[in-house]
């Protein structure tokens, strides 16, 4: 048995800062790698030591094996874990470990490598007796074969990359005509994220439920699961909420499906933690999907119901301890639900965003996985969730109710999130009454997905308090406030003292009355309606952000500047809807399109956005170049009118 003195966690964010925590627990020193845009990331200065490993593109730090086993090598590390995502799943890498005298946390290269092929991962779970997916998996990698195949599986079916993961290379096809360029889709994006453009075709499973099985295995063939995850809320392939135990699953089910990865798993002679997947049938029956052979984004909602810390034992196996419980040891009590914060726009597609947090709260009485603080940045090289709450109790309905408020009460202003979303996802009577399905965001998508419109005017009037001049000890002092929200709405607020300690605040034939104000930063307390209220804010350059109830808007300060600028709409100009790298270019100067064309696509945390022609025009200059960074906002092409 060996032991593990110094660990180097080969990944960033909250999953290293995750790491380091049980690591530090069981007497674990630890190394932090980072790159140059992670130098003063909250992971950093929680590890033992820290290395630099380069440039901020994944490619050149994170994904840089070399550099990861120099980093170890300097910082005098005998371990490696990676994660998920980035390495972990390459079993270059873990070999690399190997050979480098480091051990791994996790299976062998073998492991890694059979599971990390799709093809061959079907191949070897059919000999072990699990049931899959119909479709094709072979060598013969052509267009027209891989479309034959398709019309021998009949469609619906989905092309996905053998080598793929997180729902990238992955793409559904409903009909003959569109599997061309699905295919060609799916390849280019797998090419960038895998370096592999292999691809299986699946018959499509109509109405599964995604149902996950987390096993746990030593090195000397002994093994256990911990029952199951149900994953089914998902957009566009990536989970959204996690949820264990999966509701209404009967228990028969679940004894089956962790019966049947257990023996899997030994089979393989796999060792550590990992995580096998299954589409349910709305007739009980599953089909193994893949096989991920490294720790899940969504284990904690495991770690919740069973009382076990994953990370600890990921550890300990890879130190060669055996395992001390059986199966009949495992108990499972409580519910548990996760939910994955990203930096996300829903107003526009949810399209991922960078950017500055200015101020970051998270909630009390509930499980939070963080790497962030206020000023932290969110770059724009990496996944665009930075946060995770999970909620657990007693009961299903214990555990939604406390996720739900914890994210009102989470505090995040200066980045749009996708926090609303994910709170009327959690309060939809669907996903209340339990066992929803993958197509829960496509059936419920007005309901869940189109943001709902709030009232600005209370967040107006606790910006004016903010920008108005005076104080609660000074006396407030009367003032005409010109406010933009990020919608174009322009606001002129008249604000003057009320009372002995009050504010009158009209704005629009609005009028809203604060009996009592109290302006301390982050905070604004103020009594409005007889009522005492909370709200926080931040200010930044000309930008107020204000957050009431869970509800964040953020306002342009233009009091002084005169007249908005403006906002480009009808010029003629097409402008980047987000940060990102441009990946493929359709339209070329002189070219006639019509609306709804493609004509181009940006690429932005691993995930592509095709911009499409707002209407019929021709195109009169090209901007950009495919593989140049753009920011929010930049010109891309410019148009004239059709004759």
């Amino acid at each position: 048995m060996s032991s593990i003195k110094r660990l180097l966690i080969a990944n960033r964010g909250e999953i290293a800062a995750r790491v380091i925590r049980s690591a530090h627990a069981m007497g674990i020193e630890t190394v932090a790698v980072y790159s140059d845009a992670d130098a003063d990331s909250p992971h950093v200065h929680m590890a033992t030591r820290a290395v630099g490993i380069g440039a901020p593109s994944a490619a050149a730090s994170y994904l840089n094996i070399a550099t990861i086993l120099r980093a170890a090598q300097l910082a005098g590390a005998d371990a490696v874990h990676p994660g998920y995502g980035f390495l972990s799943e390459n079993a270059g890498f873990a070999q690399a470990c190997a050979d480098a005298g480091l051990t791994f946390v996790g299976p062998s290269a073998h492991a890694i490598r059979v599971m990390g092929d799709k093809a061959e991962a079907k191949v070897f779970m059919r000999e072990a007796g699990l049931p899959c997916i119909p479709g094709y998996d072979g060598e013969e990698q052509d267009a027209d074969t891989l479309a034959e195949a398709a019309a021998q599986i009949g469609y619906p079916v989905i092309v996905k990359a053998t080598a793929g993961g997180g729902g990238r290379g992955m793409r559904v096809v409903e009909e003959a005509g569109g599997f061309q360029r699905a295919l060609e889709s799916a390849r280019s994006e797998a090419l960038a994220a895998f370096g592999s453009e292999r691809m299986i075709v699946e018959r499509v499973v109509r109405e599964p439920r995604h149902i996950e099985i987390q096993v746990l295995i030593d090195r000397y063939g002994h093994g256990v699961h911990f029952g199951e995850r149900d994953c089914s809320v998902q957009r566009r392939h990536q989970k959204l909420i996690e949820e264990a135990p999966a509701p209404g699953l009967p228990v028969e089910t679940r004894e089956r499906m962790g019966s049947a990865a257990v023996s899997a798993a030994i089979a393989l002679g796999y060792e550590g933690v990992g995580t096998f997947e299954f589409l349910l049938d709305a007739s009980g029956e599953f089909y193994f999907m893949e096989m991920n052979t490294r720790l899940q984004v969504e284990h904690p909602v495991t770690e919740c119901i069973a009382g076990i810390d994953l990370v600890e034992w990921q550890l300990r196996v890879a130190m060669g301890e055996a395992l001390d419980f059986d199966q009949q040891d495992v108990r499972l009590a409580g519910h548990a639900i996760e939910v994955r914060l990203c930096a996300e726009d829903e107003r526009n597609g949810f399209l991922p965003q960078s950017g500055s947090i200015d101020l970051w709260v998270p909630p009390d009485g509930i499980r939070v996985e963080h790497a962030v603080r206020s000023g932290f940045v969110v770059s724009p090289y990496y996944d665009s969730m930075f946060a995770k709450l999970i909620g657990s109790g007693k009961t299903r309905e214990d555990a939604r109710r406390s996720l739900v408020k914890a994210l009102r009460d989470t505090v995040v202003l200066g980045i749009r999130t996708n926090r609303q979303a994910l709170i009327r996802c959690l309060e939809h009577p669907a996903f209340v009454a339990g066992g929803v399905n993958t197509g829960f965001l496509i059936e419920h998508k007005d309901d869940v997905l189109v943001p709902q419109d709030e009232s600005p005017w209370l967040a107006l009037a606790v910006a004016g308090a903010v920008l108005s001049p005076g104080t609660r000890a000074s006396g407030w002092r009367g003032s005409v406030i010109h406010l933009a929200d990020d919608t174009g709405g322009a606001y002129c607020l008249s604000v003057a003292p009320c009372g002995e300690r009050g504010l009158c605040i009209e704005a629009d034939a609005h009028s809203i009355t604060f009996d009592a104000c109290e302006v301390e930063h982050p905070r604004v307390r103020f009594s409005f309606g007889g009522v005492d209220r909370e709200a926080f804010w931040t200010q930044s350059g000309a930008q107020v952000h204000v957050q009431i109830d869970g509800h964040a808007w953020s306002f342009a300060d233009r009091t002084y500047v005169g007249a908005t600028a403006s906002d480009g709409e009808g010029d003629g100009r097409l402008r980047a809807p987000s940060n990102g790298r441009v990946v493929a270019l359709y339209a070329s100067a002189g070219q006639r399109v019509a609306e709804g064309d493609a004509l181009l696509t940006i690429e932005a945390m691993k995930m592509e956005h095709t911009v499409i022609a707002p209407a019929a025009a021709i195109v009169r200059s090209v901007l950009i170049d495919v593989g140049q960074s753009v920011a929010t906002g930049k010109v891309l092409l410019e148009f004239e009118p059709t004759a």
